[in-house]
Order: structure tokens, then sequence, then C-alpha cells
């Protein structure tokens, strides 16, 4: 069995155009968002570059001994984009690097681009099969349950630990899949996992050290390269 990785670093990306248009909706009371494109080519915010450039900046005043490695990335944009900036920020873009689809946000389906005004007014026998099943394990048609993702995180990690084995690994993904990657590495109870929901900062750092038991969580959702930094804004978009 190969070692796992010495350190795993896993950021949420930055704040994304989509966020944006999903606050705007909900606080219009508005049943969809306002956004032309689809969900794998939503693109980061002016203030999501600026986070991702924070966070950059952090990583390369980092020692040599801290910074990472290797980076692995969901194929979404939004998740490549805060790679590019925090790896150009850093100085860091000669990392080897490797784009992983499984790493990607979780499916919508057909509920995709609907907040819950709009699903309870259009599909509203969906909003009470949520209700009954409770938001680990729904599905929304043609989507994914938050289970349904820990799985190909799950495929992923064993593929990190093969791959990269001693690595120092920055893993840049999206707030369910972080929280699936929590509930994988450390037995989180399925209610322990949705109890984090909404706690995942866009550029947020989620830190893993191996220890003599595998991965050990050291820090969750940090996000004091944001904090510390005058143009770089906190966000939490669910």
């Amino acid at each position: 069995m190969s070692s796992w990785p010495a350190m795993l670093t896993l950021v949420r990306h930055g704040e994304s155009l989509g966020n944006v248009a999903n606050e705007r909706a909900y606080a219009a009371k508005a049943e969809d968002l306002d956004l032309a494109v689809n969900d794998p080519s939503v693109e980061l915010s002016d203030l999501g570059v600026r986070q991702a450039e924070a966070l950059g900046k952090r990583i390369g005043d980092l020692a040599e001994t801290e910074q990472p490695t290797v980076v692995v990335v969901s194929t979404y944009v939004r998740a490549q984009q805060t790679a590019d900036h925090v790896l150009a920020t850093a100085g860091l873009e000669h990392l080897p690097r490797v784009a992983d689809e499984r790493l990607r946000d979780r499916e919508q389906g057909l509920l995709d681009r609907l907040t819950w005004y709009g699903v309870r007014r259009r599909y509203p026998e969906e909003a009470d099969r949520r209700a009954y099943l409770g938001k680990f394990w729904y599905r929304p048609p043609g989507g994914e349950s938050w289970a349904d993702v820990a799985l190909r995180i799950r495929h992923a990690l064993g593929d990190i630990r093969a791959d990269h084995a001693d690595e120092r690994v920055l893993l840049v993904s999206h707030d369910v899949p972080i929280l699936m990657t929590r509930y994988v590495l450390e037995s989180l109870t399925p209610q322990q996992a949705v109890d984090l929901s909404g706690q995942v900062v866009n550029c947020g750092m989620t830190v893993y050290r191996r220890d003599s038991n595998g991965l050990a969580l050291q820090v969750f959702n940090d996000a004091t390269p944001l904090e510390d930094d005058d143009q770089a804004t906190v966000t939490a978009h669910e």
C-alpha cells in the first residue's frame, strides 16, 4: 500500500459569477439564476480573482518545505482559474498539474440554476422528496446526491494516494467535494458532514498532514490569507 501525501491542502475556488448570481436571486426571491453559461463554464468574479491572488501570496510566502509540490484541480473553469491565479501569484506555475473531473462540483440535474423558490414553485414533489430523504441522500433527477459525490471523491483520493505519495498536494475544488473529502478522510457521519454545510469560504484552506494513522486534519477553512489582504473580502456562498 502506497503512503499518503505528506500534506494535502484543500482549497475552494474563489467567488464565482455563479455565486454572485445565486446571492442576487435569493435576495430578490427569484425562481432562477440570471446566468447565461452552464455550470462547468462559470468564471470567477473580480473578487474571486483577488481572493485567489491573496491565497497565492500566502502560499508564495511559505517556506519551500511547506509549499505544494503538485496541484490537482477540478476541471470546472472557476477552479482552473483559481489555480492559475494562486500559482502565478505564488511563483509556482512550474508545478506539475493534474485536472481531475471527479473533483467537480455537485451536479444539480433538473434543478440546475433554480433557487428553492423556483423548486417549490415548479417541482413541489422534489422539494417534498428532499425534505423526506434529507440533504445528504437526496438526488435531484439527472443530478447527484452528496453520497454520489463522496463515491467519486473516494476514487480520486485513492489515485492521489497512489500517484502522489510523499508529495505536498494542493487540491482546488468546490464546497461539497471538500466536505466529502473530510467525510471520507475522517469517517464523519452523514449528519456531521451536512452540519458543516455553508462554512467553506471561497479560497479557504483546509490542511491535512500525514501521521502514523494516515492524514490528520490540521486546520479547517482557514481564511486568514484573505482577512490579511485589503483587497480580498471573505465570502462563503453555499
